[in-house]
């Protein structure tokens, strides 16, 4: 019923920026919160930022004032703009969706920040 792809990762040096897009298909986009889980090796998977359909937005502490989540429901595409990027951030990034019953995730984007 949903797809989600995720574009725009790849290698930024310290201090960079990337903007991370998830495009959405399905035709119940608009009633689903979306949120930016990512992964680093040997970690568990974490919520980075996550925003409802009303627009409200959430950020974990490491990305606060660094990170921004947006959405557009015209597009049906969520972005991830991330700042002043750190070798901390270097992870597969998912794009996720909380759909009625389960989650939808997409495949993942690599960003990797070298030291």
């Amino acid at each position: 019923q949903v797809q989600l792809v995720e574009s725009g990762g790849g290698l930024v040096q310290a201090g960079g920026s990337l903007r991370l897009s998830c495009a959405a298909s399905g035709t119940i986009f608009r009633f689903y919160a979306m949120g930016w889980y990512r992964q680093a090796p040997g970690k568990q998977r974490e919520l980075v930022a996550s925003i409802t359909s009303g627009g409200s937005t959430n950020y974990t502490d490491s990305v606060k004032g660094r990170f921004t989540i947006s959405r557009d429901f015209a597009k049906n595409t969520v972005y991830l703009q991330m700042n002043s990027l750190k070798p901390e951030d270097t992870a597969v990034y998912y794009c996720n969706a909380r759909g009625r019953l389960i989650d939808y995730w997409g495949k993942g984007t690599l960003v990797t920040v070298p030291s």
